[in-house]
């Protein structure tokens, strides 16, 4: 049986980037992926001949001289990666129930101020303040802006104060204020829990730049394999992780779902932290630690309708949409049936056989698990494994994507009469795919009343254990990115590793 220096569980973005990392560093990387696809949310799938994206639908920061485009330059992404740059005038473009005027969010942070200051002139000065804090907000994030500078942030201004209170502090205008916190979505904002730096790092990298993956963001995940494999990592698909064996203290290897044992001297778990916790029987990880990461809360789930677009019917859109139904944008998760959905983003895709016209489209509102736990005892993965999970199931996706089309009906006239056919995924959809226990979007809600409680190390209880992925610093490929630096540095010990980052030659 091989023994690998290092055993990776779950082939997301975190699980990936580890791999790269470490086999890069000489190790012998082995990365365990349960579904037949890699790349966890950087997964796409097919309908109608046409690409659809399952959760990264546009990065930022991927200019040169930008964050993560030095990350991906180090990982060997960014001379194979097939982009297209969104529209530097309004990336994103926030709307609202009865308001005909479309407020966007703009490339660059002089264009930022520029495009919503000819809407908004009286608030020229507040958005260059907003600006100000956002930088400042990012600043002392040292791996944000790939420096290895150590710095305590737990005592940060920051991270002790709600995204909402601090937009509402700096603009006067109530619509402004609506406005900046518009594209929400992006990290499930919630009026009375989200800190303001989950806020700022996340806006922040759209703004410095914002592109699109052409025919998909799985040629990440895809270039990714192909690198650790170049560096001699192996990835092993169909391969679920069930249980940790110990050897006194330290774990000596993972059994897999077919029962066949994986033998490493370190692991690192890129899933779901409290399903990594249930692959640790006994007394190996204290009660009071289960209890405390149990405790957290996860973000919500979403509901998705996607859409095939009859030919050449739509020209090709070159940003987001992000449309509010309700009075304040902050509240889309706390939905009612009644008001659902309160809050829906639209994303494209760019074909590059097609590049003119958009294809298809996914139209994304909110939805809480506990609207699909009647069928949580059914699971649908292709190809492996398909069940059928009833009438009322079909349904209720059925009713659902008509209230979302309904919608986007209002705010985009004539998109009934384009559509073609359209598909639809749940959370218990994103729970099956993705992996997270109830298919949370961001996994853990970051709460500004107790910042440090959702604050996750990368280091466990137990020594040759570490955890990485959207749970320790920031969700998104940004986020995931950086929590790869941060588990990789725990495992080698290398304060050098930014620097090599920084310089990959």
């Amino acid at each position: 049986m091989i023994k690998y220096d290092t055993v990776i569980i779950g082939s997301g973005m975190g699980g990936l980037c580890c791999a790269y990392i470490l086999a890069k560093e000489g190790k012998r990387v082995c990365v365990l992926e349960k579904n037949r696809q890699i790349g966890g949310s950087l997964q796409i799938y097919s309908r109608d001949k046409t690409i659809f994206e399952t959760g990264v639908h546009y990065l930022g920061g991927l200019d040169e001289g930008q964050n993560l485009n030095a990350y991906f330059n180090y990982f060997g992404l960014m001379k194979e990666l097939k982009l297209q740059k969104l529209d530097q005038n309004g990336y994103d473009l926030i709307s609202f129930k009865d308001d005909k005027q479309v407020y966007p969010h703009a490339q660059g942070y002089e264009n930022f101020i520029d495009q919503l200051a000819q809407i908004f002139p009286n608030e020229r000065a507040n958005l260059k303040l907003y600006i100000e804090k956002i930088k400042e907000v990012c600043d002392s994030f040292p791996l944000y802006n790939l420096s290895a500078e150590k710095k305590d942030i737990t005592a940060a201004w920051h991270l002790q104060i709600d995204s909402k209170s601090v937009i509402n502090s700096i603009f006067k205008d109530p619509k402004l204020q609506q406005v900046i916190g518009g594209s929400n979505m992006l990290y499930a904002g919630l009026e009375d829990k989200t800190p303001f730096y989950v806020h700022a790092l996340v806006v922040d990298s759209y703004i410095q730049s914002s592109y699109r993956c052409i025919d998909g963001s799985s040629q990440i995940a895809k270039i990714l394999s192909t690198n650790i494999k170049k560096l001699g990592g192996e990835i092993l698909n169909y391969s679920e992780a069930k249980t940790f064996y110990f050897n006194g203290s330290e774990i000596e290897s993972v059994e897999l779902t077919n029962g066949e044992r994986i033998e490493g001297n370190t692991f690192i778990s890129g899933i779901d932290i409290s399903k990594t916790l249930d692959m640790v029987e006994g007394s190996h990880i204290r009660t009071a630690y289960r209890n405390r990461i149990n405790s957290l809360e996860n973000s919500v789930s979403s509901f998705l309708v996607n859409v095939v677009v009859k030919p050449e019917s739509m020209p090709h859109y070159n940003h987001n949409i992000y449309h509010c139904m309700a009075p304040d944008i902050w509240t889309g998760g706390n939905y009612t049936e009644k008001t659902w959905p309160e809050t829906i983003g639209l994303f494209t895709t760019t074909s590059s056989k097609n590049p003119d016209f958009t294809e298809n489209f996914t139209a994304l509102a909110y939805m809480r698990y506990e609207e699909c736990a009647k069928w949580e005892n059914t699971k649908s993965i292709i190809p492996n494994n398909i069940n059928y999970r009833g009438e009322d199931y079909e349904a209720f996706k059925i009713e659902k994507a008509e209230k979302i089309l309904d919608v986007l009906e209002m705010r985009l006239p004539g998109t009934r009469s384009k559509i073609k056919s359209y598909t639809t995924a749940s959370p218990i959809t994103y729970r099956d795919y993705i992996g997270s226990r109830d298919g949370s979007l961001y996994g853990i809600i970051k709460d500004y009343t107790d910042p440090l409680k959702s604050f996750i190390t990368p280091r466990t209880k137990i020594s040759n254990l570490f955890l990485t992925g959207q749970n320790l610093n920031l969700h998104g490929i940004m986020g995931v990115t950086v929590s790869s630096v941060v588990t990789c540095s725990d495992v080698l010990g290398n304060p050098n590793l930014i620097e090599k980052i920084k310089n990959p030659s």
